[in-house]
């Protein structure tokens, strides 16, 4: 005698597209997979192999992370002991830099850059004078009383950039894979706007570049 069975109860149309886009979305999930960030080290050092301190190392990519950018170090140059501290500070397109002076004389900042041409007045110890940046390229700082002080200000519009330490290292971090630009710049390097250009294709995981660059 033939068993009966119980008739399947039929979905609704809307439950049963949503069940199948459910598995497509599963299935795409575990077929593929994003591809790691890149991790980028790079050592610069001129033509004897000598490692170069303070060069900026900015990396553009094809497809740069939207919002605002933000780099981890602070936004200020303080003036101690006759000198900029730090004597090189990268900074974002638009940023605002704080000038505190820790000297027990009075400063002056001023600067004939072309991108930012600006004149701050004299200010005595633990006065902060403030200076906003909106133009990608590097400023030249000095004082009009210490002619010996000398600072930089390098403004960028790439999220991955940072200054090489005392062994010419520098590494940047979270960029996509593909095809990018490197950009070194010291104020010593040997050629247009001291900058020198290269390119490098990113994969996922970490990758080293030397740089070789020629100063004066």
């Amino acid at each position: 005698m033939p068993v009966a069975h119980a008739p399947v109860p039929k979905l609704p149309a809307a439950l049963a597209l949503l069940a199948v886009a459910g598995l497509g979305l599963i299935a795409g999930a575990t077929g593929t997979r994003a591809a790691a960030p890149a991790s980028l080290t790079v050592q610069v050092v001129d033509t004897a192999g000598v490692p170069v301190r303070d060069a900026v190392v900015e990396l553009h990519t094809a497809s740069p992370p939207a919002g605002p950018i933000r780099f981890p170090w602070k936004m200020g140059m303080g003036q101690k002991n006759q000198q900029f501290v730090p004597g090189t500070l990268v900074v974002a397109k638009g940023s605002t830099v704080a000038f505190p002076n820790l000297d027990n004389v009075r400063h002056s900042i001023y600067s004939f850059s072309k991108p930012a041409r600006f004149a701050i007045e004299l200010y005595g110890r633990d006065q902060t004078r403030t200076q906003t940046f909106p133009i990608v390229g590097s400023v030249k700082l000095g004082c009009n009383i210490h002619d010996q002080m000398r600072g930089y200000i390098r403004v960028t519009d790439t999220p991955f950039a940072g200054k090489t330490d005392h062994n010419g290292y520098v590494t940047l971090t979270g960029m996509a894979a593909g095809a990018a630009r490197i950009t070194v710049w010291h104020p010593q390097l040997r050629s247009i706007d001291n900058e020198s250009k290269s390119a490098v294709a990113l994969t996922g995981g970490a990758q080293a570049q030397k740089i070789k660059v020629a100063l004066r």
